[in-house]
Order: C-alpha cells, then structure tokens, then sequence
C-alpha cells in the first residue's frame, strides 16, 4: 500500500525528470544542442519554449541541481493534492513559462528552475492561506531546504534566469490563493463544530421569529 502511494505522488515528478534526463543524455551523446528550443521572450518563434525550455539544460550540474527539488516538491504537490496535482502542475508550468516569456531578457532562457520556484511558492503559500498542520509543516520544510531561493528572483547572479524564477515565484503564489479553498484545509475541532451548529441554530431561530413577527 505505501510503495503504491509512493509510486502515485513521484510517477508524474519523475516522468518530468526522466524527459530532462533523456534530453540532455541525447544531446551529450551526438554532442549538439538543443538550445534553440529554449525560450527566446517577446518573439514568436520563442513561444515554442513555453513547452520545451524547462526540458532543456545546459550541462549536468544544471540539471542535478533541478532533479532534486522536482522530486522532493513535486512529491508534495501530488502528496498534498491528490486529485488536483496535475491540474495544478500544468497551470504552474505553463504560467511561469508565459510569464518568462513576457518579461524575459532577449536571450536563450532554459532549465526548470522556474518550475522549482513554482512549486516551492505554491507549497509555502498554501501552508500560510490555509493553517493545515501538515501542509503548514511542509511549508517550513520548504523554507528549510530552500530559503535562500528568495534570492534568485533578483537580478543579482550573472547568467541565471532570475526572471524565470520571478515569474515561477508568482505563479506560484496566484494558485495558492486560486486553490485555498482546494485541497487539505485546517482541522476543526469538536468545540468549532458545535459553535457553528449553535451560530446556525441561532440564525434560523431569529429568522423564524421575523416571519412570526410579520404575520
């Protein structure tokens, strides 16, 4: 039962990566690349990235530093939001790629950084809107493990795509409030059930009185 729930929260995170993985095996071993397939904001040819640039990267390093996040934050997504997950993937991933392409720097943007930013974002906003335990302590697990990436929405490392992160950062932040009604919400108590029945009983009380007085 535990390796099934394993295996439907990290199948679509390891899809993701396993296509980024075979991209850049393709182009070590004819030594080409693919780059031109990366996003190339506010042109028409560069909308082609919005699908491909977050598979792209420019060598292994790069790519190592993505997988693990895409594993430990896309497990929480699909953790966390079991029915919605790959809704929400989709909207993160096409956003932030919209978003990059609309504010980019006129040049080749690649690697799924931007991705990272999304769902850690979505994650840590989710944890603050909704005050659910788990989701709140999955929140302090991302600003644990990934705190600094605050940083990297700035435009103060040369030759990173701090806009991308920029844009993830927000897309991020716009579904956590879209979903906050969605997914885990914070556990309530015997004694809030019982003060929503009384407000409740109270209200139709104070109705039925009104009429009675109108009649």
């Amino acid at each position: 039962m535990k390796y099934k729930l394993l295996f439907n929260v990290l199948k679509i995170p390891l899809v993701f990566i396993l296509i980024m993985w075979i991209v850049k095996f393709i182009e070590h071993y004819f030594e080409i690349s693919f780059y031109t397939f990366g996003m190339f904001p506010r042109t028409l040819s560069g909308l082609k990235g919005i699908l491909f640039s977050a598979f792209l990267h420019q060598d292994f390093s790069h790519l190592l530093n993505n997988t693990y996040p895409l594993v430990i934050l896309g497990g929480m997504l699909f953790y966390f939001y079991k029915k919605l997950g790959m809704q929400i993937f989709l909207w993160l991933f096409f956003i932030t790629g919209f978003w990059l392409w609309a504010i980019g720097r006129p040049n080749y943007h690649i690697g799924a950084s931007g991705v990272v930013y999304a769902l850690a974002s979505f994650i840590f906003f989710s944890g603050l809107l909704k005050k659910q335990t788990k989701l709140s302590a999955a929140s302090l697990l991302v600003i644990f493990l990934y705190g600094s990436m605050i940083w990297g929405v700035l435009p103060i490392y040369k030759g990173v795509s701090w806009e991308g992160h920029l844009a993830g950062f927000l897309a991020g932040l716009l579904l956590a409030i879209f979903y906050r009604k969605e997914g885990p919400q914070p556990k309530k108590y015997q004694w809030e059930i019982e003060e929503e029945l009384e407000k409740e009983k109270n209200k139709n009380l104070d109705v039925n009185y009104f009429y009675k007085e109108e009649d």
